[in-house]
């Protein structure tokens, strides 16, 4: 079968999409520089450690194939304890979906440290062209938190009839209609759903907007931004791609594609307060944002049906999933199964790409958790 932009997210073709999305998107190269940070090798064997399920227990291969894993790597204070691909080459980019929004995060921390953007600013005074729409009064902060009270419910990402569905059609993750805007021009038409500040939702399109607003107060494009603030400062092994929308605009939501190794060099960087191989990459102050408990924050998020499935100390912050700010565990997530796990109790980062059939899937998704924190116990 030929896998076109029209069936690439069929359930059949998912893993060949993630692994080959260049192929059938368009997409920016984010360039590694010329100094690699090293990730040594260490001998721990894992493959037999036991994950509870339920009532049922795996090992962890096991697990990782149970929950359509395509890579899996462990690193404990700066040494690899694990690492496993079971559909992928070590230098295989693999689309992080949501966890991207982690990645442009980070990437906002640099540019205010460098006093061209404030987590204060309004989104208008970025992106002038949205003034007297519904981003009126809307900060870089609150998207960050994902508390703009735009209308766009993702609750379900296979519903075709809702408002998500067709912003993702318009930003190019799936064909768009001829009738539909283009990404800015979407953006622009949006609807307001509640003051802004009101309430935590998780809306993708937040994310798209701040990369907007990132691109505008540099003047640079998103990839290469990216690249000469974050992913060359890193180390990291290879080039990554950004895929693009029409028009060429960058996904930041979903959009970053990197490899198993330098995705766990991403959380390695982030569980040393910013630094790797002696650089300080992303500002400390920034980093510790997020072992920083705000109750304000877990009070909004408690309220949501994201909060369910989470501990009580639970938040969203700086798109990051917060599990417990004091105790340093906090996660990036993107659909389909991907994950950055850092956590600081037992020193380890786990670095998961995955390709779920379908967008979410409820046991795939405890099934893979229970493999990530189980490592972290077990090494704790």
């Amino acid at each position: 079968m030929t896998i076109t932009p029209q069936n690439m997210w069929e359930p059949e073709n998912v893993r060949w999409t993630l692994a080959h999305s260049r192929e059938v998107m368009p997409s920016a190269v984010v360039r590694r520089g010329d100094r690699v940070s090293p990730l040594p090798r260490g001998p721990e064997k894992l493959d037999d450690l036991p994950v509870r399920d339920g009532d049922t227990t795996l090992s962890l291969v096991e697990a990782l194939e149970g929950s359509h894993a395509d890579g899996f790597m462990v690193i404990q204070r700066g040494v690899v304890v694990y690492e496993r691909y079971l559909t992928l080459q070590p230098d295989t980019p693999h689309m992080l979906q949501s966890v991207s929004k982690s990645l442009t995060a980070a990437l906002t921390g640099v540019v205010v440290s460098e006093g061209v953007i404030d987590p204060a600013d309004d989104v208008t005074d970025h992106l002038s062209e949205l003034a007297g729409t519904c981003w009126d009064g809307c900060t870089i902060q609150h998207l960050l938190d994902m508390r703009a009270g735009v209308a766009f419910d993702e609750t379900d990402y296979e519903d075709t009839e809702s408002e998500s569905y067709r912003g993702f059609r318009a930003l190019g993750w799936t064909p768009p209609l001829a009738t539909d805007p283009s990404p800015h021009a979407y953006i622009a038409t949006m609807s307001l759903q509640e003051d802004h500040g009101e309430r935590y939702e998780y809306r993708s399109i937040l994310t798209d907007v701040l990369g907007w607003c990132l691109e505008r107060a540099t003047g640079e494009r998103l990839a290469s931004l990216f690249a000469s603030r974050i992913w060359q400062p890193l180390g990291a092994a290879y080039d990554a791609d950004l895929a693009l929308g029409p028009g060429g605009f960058s996904l930041a939501d979903g959009g970053f594609c990197v490899t198993l190794q330098d995705l766990a060099r991403f959380g390695l960087m982030f569980s040393q307060d910013g630094k790797i191989d002696g650089r300080q990459v992303v500002p400390e102050e920034w980093v510790q944002r997020l072992r920083t408990p705000d109750a304000d924050l877990i009070e909004t998020f408690a309220s949501s049906p994201d909060a369910l499935e989470m501990p009580p100390t639970s938040f969203y912050h700086d798109q990051w999933w917060i599990y417990d700010a004091e105790a340093g565990i906090y996660s990036g997530i993107g659909i389909h199964g991907q994950q950055i796990l850092v956590h600081h109790p037992s020193g380890c980062v786990v670095a998961r790409v995955s390709s779920w059939p379908h967008p979410w899937d409820d046991d795939a998704s405890r099934l893979g958790d229970a493999a990530a924190f189980a490592v972290c116990v077990a090494l704790s």
